[in-house]
């Protein structure tokens, strides 16, 4: 991070206190966020509709929805080593446009002839998959950049948080726009609004010290609070992205622990939006639309859950100056409470069920702290690098658990060994937490 006689005169003049943009930054990667899950979900969203209009069957539905995921996780390595070499905000802006551009696409299939319906689908879903991985991992970097240590659990779970949010935003939205214009629409709205996304990313977002807005006070803070510069690049003599860098973030005790605790924390993300709609009607007995309005509940709780457990692991930080303990113990609330999600193999009301699965998804957020340990945590250099790996790891739950949990309901024709399979996976975060990772600090790589 330079320091302030790097800024001009006048703005070093000005700066009676400091500004306060990087919250500012922070909606705005929580709106990209938003916008980022909301475009995986649109085919989810649209799909009975596409499915009946194109004569798509279950079996060709299963290859195209697993697409993204497949993809997403491959390039997460290579997204980061993007980020690491060529900076945030052109492999970000980029990585918006693209994605954007194949959603739209999406809604062209069937329009042309002699084209492979379900190889179009498949391969612009993959696409989509590809793009989108550094996204995470920049908005990682990002955060590392524009916010103090102090700052970080909060800016991570706002982020974060979006996750959720997008479910509550998007969903029905996109549900009107295919009952009033039809399947297509969703795909080219959604592509239009992350093309205009793109645009003001790539006149919003730069270097603090480069932002016109961002005053020598407001630098100082983030100096201070140990942000790293967000146009780091790997040393000249370090020879950029290498095997060697690539087996340190691989084989280290700590980052192993974290990549554990987050497969496990987003085995319950994949559950929520893979199987728990289906979960509600087959075994619950409730109609579509009261299954959507019943999944509103754990999402909303999950959005809340995130911020609370940002807020709390920063105020926790602010006051004890301890990370490893200010970012563990919202952890092992979230994950001790999520813990309940067991329970409902075990109850017959519907209201209860709910009432479990809102508490389960609250922990779940308030324990989703790992963007934040990763920015805490990752070598400065390899920020996009560390958190592309992280990534990878978390959401490889997502070709796992949709596969695994529909074997267990088939084999035993019930959800409730798979509620204690993914109940399973809260404990392993505490352990891997609280005897693998050890002391949460920042890895040096030489």
């Amino acid at each position: 991070m330079p320091d302030s006689a790097a800024r001009p005169p006048e703005v070093t003049q000005a700066a009676a206190k400091p500004s306060h943009i990087r919250y500012a930054l922070i909606v705005f990667l929580f709106i990209i966020t938003t916008i980022n899950y909301a475009d995986r979900s649109t085919f989810s969203i649209a799909g009975s509709a596409a499915s009946e209009a194109l004569g798509l069957n279950p079996v060709q539905m299963g290859f195209i929805l697993s697409a993204f995921g497949w993809a997403y996780v491959a390039a997460q390595i290579p997204g980061g080593a993007l980020l690491d070499r060529f900076g945030v905000k052109h492999v970000y802006v980029g990585a918006i446009a693209l994605w954007s551009l194949f959603t739209a696409l999406q809604g062209f299939v069937g329009l042309i002839g002699g084209l492979s319906i379900v190889g179009s689908l498949f391969v612009l879903r993959f696409l989509v998959g590809l793009a989108e991985a550094p996204s995470f991992p920049g908005n990682a970097r990002i955060v590392a950049a524009w916010f103090p240590a102090s700052e970080r659990g909060t800016a991570s779970a706002i982020f974060n948080s979006a996750q959720y949010f997008a479910l509550v935003a998007f969903a029905p939205l996109m549900s009107w726009l295919v009952h009033e214009h039809g399947w297509r629409m969703v795909f080219w709205f959604m592509g239009a609004l992350g093309l205009i996304a793109a645009f003001v990313f790539a006149k919003f977002i730069s270097s603090p010290d480069r932002h016109p807005w961002v005053n020598v006070g407001e630098l100082a803070i983030m100096k201070e609070g140990g942000a790293v510069s967000m146009d780091a690049r790997p040393r000249a003599n370090a020879s950029g992205f290498s095997l060697t860098r690539l087996k340190v973030l691989l084989t280290n005790r700590m980052l192993a622990g974290i990549y554990l605790a987050q497969y496990c924390i987003n085995v319950l993300t994949y559950f929520f939006v893979t199987w728990f709609p289906i979960y509600l009607v087959k075994e619950r007995g409730l109609n579509i639309v009261q299954a959507g309005f019943a999944a509103a509940a754990p999402a909303l709780c999950g959005f809340i859950g995130g911020l609370v457990g940002g807020f709390l692991s920063d105020y926790l930080l602010k006051r004890s100056g301890d990370v490893s303990r200010s970012r563990k113990i919202p952890i092992f609330v979230g994950m001790t409470l999520a813990l309940s999600i067991i329970a409902c193999a075990y109850v017959d009301q519907e209201w209860l069920v709910i009432t479990l699965m809102a508490i389960a998804f609250f922990g779940k957020g308030v324990a989703s702290l790992g963007w934040a340990v990763v920015s805490d945590v990752a070598p400065r250099e390899y920020i996009g690098l560390a958190g592309g790996v992280f990534n990878m790891f978390g959401n490889t739950a997502g070709i796992v658990t949709p596969i695994v949990i529909g074997y267990i309901v088939a084999v035993t024709g019930s959800f409730d060994g798979a509620l204690i399979y993914v109940g399973i996976h809260c404990l392993i975060t505490l352990l891997a937490f609280g005897f693998i990772t050890g002391k949460i600090e920042r890895l040096k790589i030489d």
